[in-house]
């Protein structure tokens, strides 16, 4: 499997993010709509619920409705409130060395990622990260130093709630300190359950669990998988091995004391690194997050892509993913 991964830059016209737009827009609306017109909420509910929410976030949403020309159904997707449930296998964790880091493996469907690095100044702060949803992101970085990312949280439960993306979005445009992020992820609702570990350029660290049907749990653990304290997920955790990639993190980071290279390479390896793509479940990226450096480092297997926030270049590049029989370990 090939796929090619671009980095782009917005800019005030909002034109390149508009270009991405009308590439994915089609394969979204669809997505947005599978289940009809109106089981998803009206464009007045999924206003309300942005200006209860995150009203920072409203005049960065109607910018981007009103570049994509306005349409209703445009505005309700770009909300994300209440979308379509779904799911992921990812690994996350913060190493413990000198300077924080958060690296993690995004494991999901190749059919329904945008595939973009996309840095912006939409708000008061410059944000990379890796797009999703076209207003979302699954991890990325803040002009503070504050680095996020998402996993997953294993129960299949649906809510009221937003998509975890536009919230990790909220996130990076709005708070520079974990305490704040902690304090953020713990009052928005979500719409299905999912682990967010957050790390400052100080060091700080929090994981915090959110669900759609209990409180969100504020940690300080330095893994997140696919599972969530005291939950019994059998049949996930059969599918993802939520349980033995934690265990593993856990063993990596406690009882050796690995340079911060070698701790990367061990997501690109089993039991992290993941070949199911035929079940929508292969590793896309192992990304690497690097707070005072504001680097997001994209990793595979034989090649790697750097993007700083300050030194940003646009471009793209073609990523060659190994088959089962192909894989050298």
């Amino acid at each position: 499997m090939n796929l090619t991964f671009h980095a782009i830059a917005d800019d005030p016209s909002g034109q390149p993010w508009l270009n991405l737009y009308r590439q994915l827009w089609p394969a979204y609306r669809q997505w947005y709509l599978r289940d009809g017109f109106l089981a998803r909420p009206s464009f007045l509910a999924c206003r309300r619920a942005l200006e209860v929410h995150m009203p920072e976030l409203v005049p960065i949403w109607m910018r981007r409705v009103e570049l994509a020309g306005g349409g209703d159904v445009t505005a309700r997707f770009l909300s994300l409130w209440c979308p379509p449930a779904y799911d992921s296998a990812c690994s996350q964790a913060v190493w413990p060395g000198a300077e924080p880091m958060l690296v993690r493996n995004y494991d999901y469907s190749a059919k329904f990622f945008d595939a973009t690095a996309l840095q912006s100044r939409w708000g008061t702060q410059t944000v990379l990260g890796t797009s999703d949803c076209l207003m979302g992101l699954v991890d990325g970085i803040n002009e503070s130093g504050l680095a996020v990312s998402l996993t997953f949280g294993g129960r299949r439960v649906v809510g009221e709630g937003f998509g975890v993306p536009i919230v990790l979005r909220y996130v990076l445009e709005t708070c520079r300190s974990t305490r704040e992020a902690a304090a953020a992820l713990a009052r928005i609702p979500t719409h299905m359950a999912y682990n967010i570990t957050v790390v400052d350029a100080q060091g700080d660290r929090a994981t915090v669990h959110l669900a759609p049907d209990r409180p969100a749990l504020v940690t300080a653990a330095p893994v997140a998988t696919n599972h969530q304290p005291g939950d019994n997920i059998r049949d996930h955790a059969f599918q993802s091995a939520t349980v033995e990639r934690e265990r593993y993190l856990l063993s990596r980071l406690m009882l050796h004391e690995d340079p911060p290279e070698r701790f990367i390479s061990a997501f690109l390896r089993p039991p992290l690194y993941s070949l199911a793509f035929s079940r929508d479940r292969g590793t896309l990226y192992t990304a690497v997050l690097y707070p005072r450096r504001r680097e997001l480092s994209y990793r595979w297997p034989h090649s790697q892509w750097t993007l700083s926030m300050d030194q940003f270049i646009p471009g793209q590049r073609l990523v060659h993913y190994p088959t089962l029989r192909a894989a050298i370990y």
